[in-house]
């Protein structure tokens, strides 16, 4: 089924601005008629076990978002990291599981009947300066033709006329280096090979700006986002005099290409406890953190109170306490009121919603989020 042929199986919510002025106003904590309503997302079991989904044959999250009516927030992107990648290949059957070669080069253990599961990752395909070397010359060539960017046909998807928030792809600069090196194996080259690590980092930035230089021009867009992921509940994977010294400078160039462009919003995808890191975001221009957990953090209310006016979060609702019923969702909803009243916050599930949650403990959890913070 394609997403286009999908109908929404609930009303939206009703208001008086398009998504484009609601989301705007809201992240830059201005008034609105009623809060921006999105979700994050959902593990593939839920459109398996969910009569929700199931029932009405939703089988993806680009499907679950129209058949939910959320608000419509959308983002363009160039070709900003490996390619061409490493061709997916199964390298070995076991009894449970199988070993594959994933796109990033890595060999990883999955279990044969692809339930949602962070992988096993047994080797990289890059470990030393002569790996990267080889590497970046067969796959990060930045004249490649692929990373040429068909602009007019992205604006004619994605019209001056719009009413919803467009965002541009500013990538990793070392969240996908973790992805390529492995967790142990960018904690060991860090120390052991960090000009490698840095002309990693280096080269994320030069594709991201490259895609940006075709871009900017010809939009005019409503925010920046990326992706992150170098924390874990006990802080970042990397230190902070790399994440300083190696990291921020290069996100204060890309920030300067999209001040320039009248983009003032970059929100940056990064799971874990991210405090020791934010000082380096703000500084650099990263303001808004999505999708924010909560456990391996805090509620998003202590962080917002900290940043005050400076800092927004899209996210934070402890799916924790989504899995423990309706009291625990209306107490954990609650609790929200006073950031999404002040601005700079936007509700959501604090990751892709996991199937221990009831379903219909999540219909009152939309129904709820509904009447909380939509129009009377």
């Amino acid at each position: 089924m394609a997403v286009m042929s999908v109908k929404p199986g609930r009303e939206k919510w009703q208001g008086t601005m398009t998504d484009r002025e609601r989301f705007n106003c809201q992240m830059h904590y201005q008034p609105v008629d009623r809060c921006f309503n999105m979700e994050f997302g959902y593990w593939n079991e839920n459109f398996e076990r969910w009569p929700l989904f199931a029932d009405n044959g939703i089988k993806n999250n680009w499907q679950a978002d129209v058949f939910l009516a959320f608000d419509i927030i959308k983002g363009i992107s160039g070709n900003i990291w490996m390619h061409p990648v490493y061709p997916p290949r199964i390298v070995e059957e076991r009894q449970h599981t199988r070993v594959i070669m994933n796109p990033d080069g890595l060999l990883a253990e999955v279990p044969k009947d692809d339930h949602d599961t962070i992988p096993h990752f047994l080797q990289a395909s890059v470990v030393t300066p002569d790996d990267w070397k080889r590497c970046k010359e067969e796959r990060f060539r930045r004249d490649d033709p692929e990373r040429s960017i068909d602009v007019e046909q992205l604006r004619a998807r994605h019209p001056s006329s719009r009413d919803y928030p467009l965002g541009v792809n500013c990538g990793s600069m070392i969240g996908k280096v973790r992805d390529m090196l492995t967790f142990e194996g960018l904690a060991y080259a860090c120390y052991d090979y960090p000009d490698m690590v840095e002309d990693m980092v280096e080269t994320c930035c030069l594709l991201v700006e490259d895609s940006l230089d075709q871009l900017l021009p010809h939009f005019d867009l409503d925010y920046a986002f990326g992706w992150e992921d170098i924390c874990f509940k006990s802080g970042p994977l990397v230190s902070l005099d790399f994440f300083t010294q190696v990291v921020v400078p290069r996100y204060k160039r890309t920030a300067r290409k999209l001040k320039t462009a009248g983009i003032d919003l970059w929100y940056t995808d990064c799971d874990g406890d991210v405090r020791p890191l934010l000082p380096g975001f703000l500084e650099a221009g990263i303001n808004c953190l999505f999708p924010y957990e909560v456990n391996s953090c805090v509620h998003p209310a202590e962080l917002l109170s900290q940043y005050d006016g400076e800092l927004r979060i899209m996210g934070g609702f402890d799916k924790m306490e989504m899995i423990k019923g309706k009291q625990a969702i209306k107490n954990y909803m609650e609790s929200l009121v006073p950031l999404v009243e002040r601005g700079g916050y936007i509700p959501f599930c604090d990751h892709r919603c996991p199937p221990d949650v009831d379903p219909d403990d999540y219909i009152y959890y939309l129904e709820l989020k509904q009447a909380m913070f939509g129009m009377d």
